[in-house]
């Protein structure tokens, strides 16, 4: 039996609205990240990002609060999914 993980989290990026042209660019280089919603006025930033195991992610997410400019990552939502399959 093998099972197949796949994981997908919401966060708040807090960042400083001077570093978004460097920014954004920064995060959509990580892997199966993407920001659908920004307000650079008040310095926030909706990203999702997805991977095939959770440690995987964590370090996505902390590559993300490592970024310059980024003050806070808040994790808004997480799934985590498992599936199942019988191999012969």
């Amino acid at each position: 039996m093998m099972n197949n993980e796949w994981h997908v989290s919401g966060l708040m990026v807090q960042a400083r609205p001077e570093k978004f042209p460097w920014l954004i660019p920064a995060l959509m280089a990580i892997p199966e990240t993407e920001i659908p919603a920004q307000d650079q006025q008040q310095g926030k930033l909706v990203v999702v990002m997805q991977a095939a195991r959770s440690q995987t992610l964590l370090e996505k997410i902390e590559s993300a609060r490592n970024l310059d400019g980024v003050l806070a990552v808040s994790l808004v939502y997480h799934q985590q999914d498992e599936q199942g399959e019988v191999t012969p």
